[in-house]
């Protein structure tokens, strides 16, 4: 990796300008509402977001990663095919990122890719992003930084959450902050000013909120939570899924698909519940599980920082604050950070971490056996 990275400074040089060192960072996250890609210049290490575009994805890809979370036919093969058609879709998100500043590829030091998750089992040691670095490098002409998971699964760890580093790294404030990232799974990022950084997955956050709009009303998401905010929690249901042994683990832990899926929602369900009040009890869930573990393990906290797609959640945010009625509740832009660029912006830092050969991960959030330097370089 040392030398590697060496060479990957020495090549691109153009990747240094005036403005800083330039990375993209590109996110697509379990709630598969499209990709998200940004453009950040590193100065004397800090990042500045210059760009962001969103893509969705192409409705036949959508619905074929969502089928590869479970088991199927001939899913090697099709798990290839997604994964090419995948890269092609980060290429041309990234492309259009560039055009729209006017940076040619040379400018770029790397791209930082996640890939997408179908697979996470971290205690039977393995985790599966769908990606094809090299097609992206090939298409792009950049070096690609990718497989970010696998080091810290192979040290022992949950490879899981990975952003509070980057949390840590941004938003560390003198008094005692909480980074809450509502994506298809939550995850909070503990940061108390002098002590350690602690994250963890405390459950479902967007996943079966989105799932369940789906399916009901046909539409990708519930906008500003208005139609959870019609209905009614069912106190029945709520208990009945609080009572998911996940919830009551201590971190470090993480989850996703494989646990929180319509099928395990519907396996609650008696079949007669009005839909806006199973969407409503979805929110109230969501809000209780992430209560529950700031009060656990995040006491004294002072501040909440919200990013991720449910940052634009209203109605899952009002519920958070009257569960949390002490606790101020922020969006990450004020401080400095628009929701919707902080995972992406995560990889882009976390792509830079592994071309200077730093460590990616913090052993006290995933349990992997120390910190280690995450990700593979594919030359452009």
């Amino acid at each position: 990796m040392g030398i590697l990275a060496h060479n990957e400074h020495t090549a691109r040089t153009a990747g240094t300008l005036a403005g800083g060192e330039l990375y993209v960072g590109l996110m697509s996250g379990t709630s598969l509402d499209g990709i998200d890609a940004i453009l950040v210049a590193f100065e004397n290490g800090r990042p500045r977001g210059i760009a962001h575009r969103n893509h969705g994805f192409n409705p036949a890809l959508r619905r074929e990663l969502m089928d590869l979370h479970r088991s199927g036919p001939d899913e090697l093969r099709r798990a290839a095919l997604a994964s090419a058609e995948l890269a092609t879709a980060y290429a041309a998100v990234t492309q259009d990122l560039l055009a729209s500043t006017g940076h040619a590829a040379e400018a770029i030091r790397a791209i930082g890719c996640h890939g997408q998750t179908v697979r996470h089992d971290p205690d039977r040691g393995y985790t599966l992003q769908l990606n094809q670095p090299a097609r992206l490098a090939e298409l792009t002409g950049i070096p690609v930084v990718a497989d970010f998971r696998a080091r810290d699964i192979a040290a022992g760890g949950q490879g899981a959450p990975l952003v509070p580093a980057f949390h840590a790294a941004v938003f560390g404030a003198s008094y005692h902050r909480v980074v809450l990232n509502l994506g298809g799974i939550a995850n909070l990022t503990d940061l108390p000013p002098g002590g350690l950084v602690r994250g963890f997955d405390t459950g479902p956050g967007n996943m079966l909120l989105d799932a369940w709009t789906q399916q009901c009303w046909q539409e990708p998401f519930d906008h500003s939570g208005r139609r959870a905010a019609s209905g009614l929690v069912l106190p029945q249901l709520l208990q009945a899924m609080l009572a998911e042994p996940y919830f009551a683990l201590a971190p470090p832990k993480s989850t996703g698909r494989d646990r929180f899926h319509l099928a395990w929602l519907c396996g609650h369900l008696h079949g007669d519940e009005r839909p806006e009040d199973v969407l409503a009890t979805l929110a109230e869930l969501t809000a209780n599980t992430v209560a529950a573990a700031l009060r656990e393990y995040c006491k004294g906290a002072k501040e909440l920082l919200v990013c991720g797609g449910g940052a634009e959640n209203q109605d899952l945010l009002a519920r958070l604050s009257r569960i949390l009625p002490d606790m101020a509740i922020e969006s990450t832009a004020s401080a400095g950070i628009p929701p919707m660029w902080v995972e992406a912006m995560a990889f882009a830092w976390l792509a830079r971490q592994a071309v200077l050969g730093q460590p990616g991960n913090l052993p006290a959030v995933t349990g992997a056996a120390g910190p280690r330097v995450l990700g593979a370089i594919y030359p452009a």
